[in-house]
């Protein structure tokens, strides 16, 4: 007998449970709503029925599709799950209440997918690991250090903290690329509106003159029939070459570490760029190792959370001399990425035993540069765009306003 039953126990155990949406009434005559999750409608039906409830409808809950997890996302969910943690919610508890709340589908089909693997006796590192594409290597490190350090809840918090202040610096850089990029490319389209629009009804105005143009009338015209008579042409050859570009860029190594050397190169935003690497850089590593992560296994997540292949590269380079019982200040002096401010804070918090907090801090000091820095560039790219549009666009009307200032002075 007992070797019969085992079979029957795992297969009830396989059985997933879904979320039922139910409609029924009460003893009263009420029309009452709720949702219960269970294994069949059946269930659902036998458990309203003994309290009492008379259903009338049961449909079965199911996610749009559509929608995307985002990394915004994720740090707002590790944020909920670290508070109701912390007030003592279970844990199954909290996975229904943010899954079912959540205005995402498909953050909310995550979440209780999740739930489903943690209530077969997977842990919560483990169940985050089935799904590599929204918790990385370093988001699982972490959980699984705090579980089995029994601090789970310090260590969720620690990590919501990141996560924050990681998007904070990545939608203030974007923020500072994001205007230039809109009123140039509006820009462009305007220009491309004049050249092959107006500039050919000007051009049949001063045919009729008969009159010699000046020179920069003439050049503005040429460039206005080039456009027209190949603008097909043209604009497949930009969307190409945007297409051929970003396709490369994802598929290429080589190409994403010229690009990623190239950004750190440019003038104005290569600086902001580096101090954003750097922030995350020395938070990320702050994080893991305050979490209790060995130095070794932290940096093999650091480089990639860094999002610079050149900054990855140099983080191999420190993690193998590490391994070789190479002090960090040593490893990171060698790999010439970091300032001496850095390299001295390593330093202090390696002979004080506070390298966690000195990490921390210079994460700090380079997140404040960034802010000031991105301040700074927005103040100066208004009027120095303005000047831009002014030369090009002013630069159209006075050319072909030229000949018309010529023929007022013969009159």
């Amino acid at each position: 007998m007992a070797t019969a039953s085992r079979p029957v126990r795992r297969r009830v155990q396989e059985v997933k449970e879904s979320i039922f949406l139910w409609t029924g009434k009460n003893k009263a005559g009420k029309i009452i709503r709720g949702e219960m999750r269970a294994q069949s409608e059946a269930v659902v039906n036998a458990t309203l029925r003994r309290q009492g409830i008379f259903v009338t409808k049961i449909t079965k809950q199911r996610f749009r599709g559509g929608g995307r997890v985002t990394e915004k996302d994720v740090a707002l969910f590790t944020r909920q799950l670290a508070t109701m943690m912390k007030a003592g919610v279970p844990l199954l508890q909290t996975f229904d209440i943010v899954g079912r709340g959540h205005d995402n589908p498909a953050v909310g089909k995550l979440l209780l997918d999740i739930r489903a693997d943690i209530e077969t006796g997977s842990s919560l590192s483990q169940a985050f690991r089935k799904y590599p594409v929204h918790f990385d290597t370093l988001y699982c490190n972490l959980i699984a250090a705090g579980e089995q350090a029994g601090i789970l809840e310090t260590i969720l918090e620690r990590l919501a903290t990141y996560k924050e202040k990681i998007l904070a610096i990545k939608s203030k850089i974007k923020s500072a690329l994001f205007y230039p990029i809109m009123v140039i490319g509006v820009a462009i389209l305007v220009t491309a509106v004049i050249m092959i629009f107006v500039i050919p009804a000007f051009k049949e105005v001063f045919t009729s003159f008969g009159a010699d143009l000046p020179a920069p009338t003439l050049m503005v015209i040429a460039m206005s029939d080039f456009m027209v008579a190949n603008g097909w042409l043209l604009l497949l050859i930009l969307a190409g070459g945007i297409f051929g570009f970003f396709y490369a860029w994802r598929r290429s190594e080589t190409m994403q570490i010229a690009l990623d050397r190239l950004f750190l190169r440019l003038p104005i935003f290569g600086d902001i760029i580096r101090k954003s690497v750097m922030a995350r850089w020395t938070r990320t590593l702050s994080t893991m190792f305050a979490a209790g992560v060995p130095l070794v296994e932290s940096l093999e997540s650091v480089g990639g959370a860094a999002g610079n292949y050149v900054y990855k590269i140099g983080t191999r380079q420190i993690q193998n001399e590490v391994s070789t019982g190479v002090s960090l200040t040593n490893a990171m002096q060698n790999s010439e990425l970091f300032p001496n401010m850095v390299v001295q804070m390593v330093a202090i918090g390696e002979e004080s035993g506070s390298l966690d907090s000195m990490l921390g801090k210079v994460a700090d000091f380079f997140e404040t540069e960034v802010d000031d820095a991105v301040e700074a560039l927005s103040s100066l790219m208004e009027p120095l765009i303005m000047v831009i549009l002014g030369v090009v666009i002013g630069g159209m009307v006075i050319a072909m306003y030229l000949p018309i200032f010529k023929l007022g002075a013969v009159v």
